[in-house]
Order: C-alpha cells, then sequence, then structure tokens
C-alpha cells in the first residue's frame, strides 16, 4: 500500500508538470508547438505517456494485492469466528455433560482433585476430603523408678514393675469430611465428618487393658468424632453426632503433648487418676453449636442426653454399647453388675474464647448429672466386715450386716462438674507461654468426704520454643492438687472410720506432678519426628497414669494380677509410684 501511494504521487507530480509547461506556453505557444511540430516535446510527452500507463498498471497490481489481502483478512477472521463459536459450542456441551455428572455449572468432573494441598475432590455441589493421622512410637517405660513406696509392705506388687519396651499406636485415625451447598441463594451448607481409630501395632477388637474394660473397637466405623449437621459463616453450626467435648478442645493448644507420654490428660480433667479422664472424654449421642467468629470471640456449646431409663444413670445408655463413661457394667468389680463405676445421665459442655493476634484465651465448664459411684462405697465395705449397728438403711448382701456402709452406698451418686480457665500468648521469637487453671467438684453428702477423691484443684503450665523453621521444643508441669478424701479400695489404706473401726480407708496424700518435654521435628509438610520424656511423681496414695486420654499404651499403678477389668478383677493398685518413660516416633498428617 505504501509503494502504491508514492507511485501515484509521482504520476501527479509528472501530470502536474505537463499542465505547468502547456499553461506557460499558453495558446499561442501550444498552437505554435503543434504546429512546427518540436521533436524534443514530442518526446517528453510520450515519455510522460509511458511513466502513466506505467503507474497505472501499477496501481492496478496494487489494487489487486489489497483486494487479495483483504480476502485473506477476511477468511483469516472468519476462522476466528469459527474457532470462538466452536469453544464456545464445545463449552456449552461440556456444560451439558457436566450437569448431569459433575458437581455444578463450572464444569468439575466428579471427584475431580481440587487444585490445593491434600486430597479434597469436587462433588456435586460441594467437596470432600480425605484425611487422617498416623503416629507410632517405640517406648521405654517403668511403672516405678527409685525407691520402693512404703505401702509395698509384705504384699509386693507381681510382675515387672521396672523398664520394658513397648510398641504403641497414638491418635491414630483416617476419616472423610465435606459439605454441600443447599441453595445457591444461602450461605448455609450440609456439613459431615465420618471418622474411625486404628492401630497399626496392635489387632483391632474390644479395649482391654490390667484396669478397665471396654466394648468399644477401636477401628469400628466410625469411633471417633463424626456427625452430620449446618453450617453458615454468618450464624454458626449445629452437629449432631459424638464429638470431644468443648471443654477438651478448648484447650487444645496448650496439649502438644496430644497422644505422647507427656499428655496432660494425665492430670487435667482426670479426677481420680488412673487412664480415664472424666472431663477430657469424647461425648456420645450429641447436639452442639459452634459460633461464628465475632470480632475474636466465639461459643461452643453442647448437650449430650442421658438417655439413662435408670433413675440412678446404672443402666447403659439406650443406643451404646458402653455404661457412659467407657466402661462395661462390670467395671466396678460390683455384684450384681451395673453401670455404677462413673456412669452418669445428662451431660453440658461449653466454652468461651478469645483469640487477637498471638494472645488465646478461653474459660469453659462441663457437667455430668447424677454419677454413680456406688462400686467405690461396696468393694471398700465387702473388704472390711463391719460391726457397725446403725439400722434403717437397706442393706446389699456383700456389706455383711453393716448397714451405715449401705447408707453410704445408696448415698454415692452425686453430680460432678468441672471448670478451668486458660491463657497462651506467642511472642513474636517463637516463644510459647501457656497455663491452665482446673477446678473439679463432686457434690457428695459431708459423710462421703472421707473417700471422695474427684474434688481437687489442677494446674498445669507449658513453655514452647521454636528452634528455626522446623524444630520446637515443648516443656510442661502438670500439677493434681489434693482432694479431700480417697476410697480406700488399694494397698494404701491407713485409715478408719469413727463410726466402725473395722472399715479402712486411705489417706488423702494423693497430690501428684507430671513433668514432660517433647521435642519436634518437621522432615516435610505434614511429617514430623519426635521425642519425649515423661516423669510423674504420685503422692503416697495417688495412682496418676501415664498417657491416659487416648494413648495406645498407659503405663499405671495395676500389677500382672489384675484381670482385665471384669467382674472378677481385683484391682491391685499401688499407689505413690514414680512412673517414667522415654518415647521416640513419627507422625504423618495428611
Amino acid at each position: 500500500m505504501k509503494s502504491a501511494r508514492i507511485v501515484t504521487r509521482a504520476a501527479r507530480t509528472s501530470c502536474a508538470a505537463l499542465a505547468l509547461s502547456i499553461g506557460l506556453a499558453g495558446p499561442a505557444g501550444a498552437q505554435q508547438a503543434s504546429q512546427q511540430s518540436n521533436p524534443s516535446l514530442s518526446a517528453q510527452i510520450e515519455i510522460l505517456k509511458q511513466q502513466l500507463e506505467a503507474s497505472s498498471k501499477q496501481m492496478e497490481q496494487f489494487r489487486q494485492a489489497l483486494e487479495a489481502l483483504t480476502a485473506a483478512q477476511a477468511q483469516s477472521q472468519a476462522k476466528i469466528d469459527a474457532a470462538q463459536v466452536q469453544a464456545a459450542q464445545a463449552k456449552e456441551a461440556a456444560i451439558a455433560v457436566a450437569k448431569t455428572e459433575d458437581i455444578d455449572e463450572n464444569g468439575h468432573a466428579f471427584l475431580e482433585h481440587k487444585k490445593v494441598p491434600g486430597l479434597t475432590f469436587y462433588v456435586p455441589h460441594g467437596e470432600i476430603t480425605g484425611y487422617g493421622n498416623i503416629d507410632i512410637s517405640f517406648d521405654y517405660a517403668a511403672k516405678n523408678v527409685g525407691s520402693e513406696p512404703a505401702n509395698y509392705g509384705a504384699s509386693p506388687p507381681i510382675g515387672n514393675f521396672s523398664w520394658m519396651p513397648e510398641l504403641s499406636t497414638n491418635l491414630s485415625y483416617f476419616g472423610i469430611r465435606g459439605f454441600e451447598t443447599i441453595d445457591k441463594d444461602s450461605d448455609v451448607k450440609l456439613i459431615y465428618q465420618l471418622e474411625a481409630g486404628f492401630d497399626l501395632s496392635a489387632t483391632p477388637g474390644t479395649k482391654e487393658t490390667n484396669s478397665a474394660q471396654s466394648n468399644t473397637v477401636n477401628g469400628g466405623l466410625f469411633s471417633r468424632n463424626s456427625f452430620i449437621g449446618f453450617s453458615s459463616p454468618t450464624y454458626g453450626a449445629i452437629k449432631f453426632g459424638k464429638t470431644d467435648a468443648p471443654y477438651k478442645q478448648s484447650t487444645g493448644l496448650l496439649n502438644p503433648f496430644a497422644g505422647t507420654l507427656g499428655d496432660n490428660a494425665s492430670i487435667m480433667g482426670n479426677t481420680g487418676g488412673d487412664s480415664r479422664v472424666e472431663f477430657g472424654a469424647r461425648l456420645d449421642h450429641s447436639i452442639w453449636y459452634e459460633s461464628p467468629n465475632w470480632n475474636g470471640f466465639a461459643v461452643n456449646l453442647l448437650f449430650s442426653p442421658g438417655q439413662n431409663r435408670s433413675y440412678e444413670d446404672d443402666n447403659i445408655a439406650a443406643g451404646e454399647s458402653d455404661c457412659t463413661g467407657g466402661n462395661i457394667p462390670e467395671s466396678g468389680a460390683d455384684v450384681p453388675v451395673a453401670c455404677n463405676d462413673g456412669s452418669y445421665g445428662n451431660a453440658l459442655s461449653g466454652n468461651i474464647s478469645y483469640t487477637h493476634g498471638g494472645l488465646y484465651a478461653t474459660a469453659a465448664g462441663e457437667y455430668h448429672e447424677k454419677v454413680n459411684r456406688k462400686s467405690d462405697i461396696s468393694d471398700a465395705f465387702a473388704t472390711y466386715p463391719s460391726n457397725a449397728t446403725s439400722t434403717g438403711y437397706g442393706v446389699p448382701s456383700n456389706f455383711n450386716g453393716d448397714a451405715y456402709a449401705a447408707m453410704l452406698y445408696n448415698q454415692d451418686i452425686a453430680d460432678e462438674w468441672a471448670a478451668k480457665v486458660a491463657m497462651l500468648y506467642r511472642f513474636s521469637s517463637g516463644t510459647s507461654v501457656g497455663a491452665i487453671g482446673e477446678y473439679m467438684h463432686r457434690s457428695v453428702p459431708a459423710d462421703l468426704s472421707f473417700q471422695n477423691e474427684r474434688t481437687r484443684w489442677g494446674s498445669w503450665f507449658l513453655v514452647s520454643q521454636e528452634l528455626g523453621a522446623d524444630d520446637v521444643v515443648h516443656f510442661g508441669w502438670a500439677h493434681a492438687f489434693r482432694a479431700p478424701g480417697d476410697p480406700g479400695q488399694h494397698n494404701d489404706t491407713a485409715l478408719t472410720l469413727a463410726v466402725d473401726p473395722n472399715v479402712g480407708y486411705a489417706t488423702n496424700k494423693n497430690q501428684a506432678d507430671m513433668f514432660s518435654v517433647l521435642f519436634k521435628h518437621t522432615i516435610m509438610s505434614g511429617l514430623k519426628v519426635y521425642a519425649d520424656w515423661a516423669y510423674i511423681h504420685n503422692g503416697p496414695s495417688a495412682h496418676f497414669a501415664m498417657g491416659a486420654g487416648g494413648r495406645g499404651i498407659i503405663t499405671d499403678c495395676h500389677d500382672a494380677s489384675d484381670a482385665s477389668g471384669g467382674g472378677d478383677g481385683d484391682p491391685h493398685c499401688y499407689t505413690g509410684q514414680k512412673i517414667m518413660g522415654l518415647s521416640t516416633g513419627v507422625n504423618y498428617n495428611f
């Protein structure tokens, strides 16, 4: 096109020159030139004619070339338009297919992997995520280190109380969770979670130890936190199923030892010691509400109906396989068998928390209605026959005619509750400091205070320090304060009742301390190795266990003669133990 313009300009210039020369000559000059037939002028005219003809040919060539380019451009644009139409048609076809197979109008294939880390997949109108935790450790633990407690006496424990190697599966589970959008114009979603625990180092089955037995199968579908419910970022979530109670979850950030030898559940929330944790458990058949974040504040509330047709809560809760609290009816070693070793009715649990920057603070509480602990009386009084002459009470056969024992037996059903406050602060240096103060209470009459080991204070202090991007070390100290009394069912009975000098019970020197150190190293995202040391110093009549609250292997006070916690069990718990353990393990979380 540019060349065509140049040629046209040259032609116009030549024509203008010719016209100028003719104009200057004038009519007379033109006539004279014509008459004279100047050969020089004729040659110039001829040259100009030839130039004009050449320019005309070039212009024609340029016109033809322009037409060809225009046609090619039109064809190219047509192809582009056709490709765009085809792409749009293909997308519409894909969406049409997706509407019958995929989750939404965006065209995601069913179970298409979401482009985020982890196992999240698209499903119709929502997402589903697979997750899990695998934790196994090699432990070396002793039930007693140092000098032997005085209460060994002439009846030393049976079996190995010294160091023993162990392989333990700790808090290992897998599950799926997800959501589905109910209405595209609403932010309310259907939510669900199904979670099961499993063992790597042991065969799945009912949980049995030397001190307790449960019909719960570790690895059964779905034995851990599982629920269905509805959630909204505006209004929060309401869920139905089973879950770790808000009382437990509220201080999870302050327990990096969870699942290890140094888990603070050995003392915190554990009213009497041993392997059961009363106020740090999973509550079955529950309904709970989880609020959204309100300027840093959040609230969680849970209600678990007792589902127990007995006025004394000594039946198995309807729909359950165990007594409430995780025991079979025989666990109290009482005859006739019943749920009288800590079974309770309705339960309430809740907490309020505040988070701002590196600060986390919470207050939590939990209530258990009519907790049946009759076995604490029946076992003690059956062991020590009485000469008491009190009358007017029903007398179970195993009380040997002791009416006073029968009265206490019938009284030993009482409400229990716990409350705690906690705070954790994380400094910019990677140092975290936290503390928990806890009070637990059993509301028994004054004449049962001599055996009340369930009312006491507890405390927990935590210091953590990050050592670079991949390493962290934690230090913890838990203290159990003395309780008003002690049931005296074990081998440390030293006091007697004023009403019956033949009936002995323990001193209330049941304070205890636990010290823990944990080091963790991150190998890659989700994969850690760790080393742990823990030590529990029990008071003369205390029997707190190491690893209580969900760990695979628990190191406690019981000797090798104990049965598995059933009706034939005669719990030989040697109190005042100094328990110590070392552990190293690997944890993979996905």
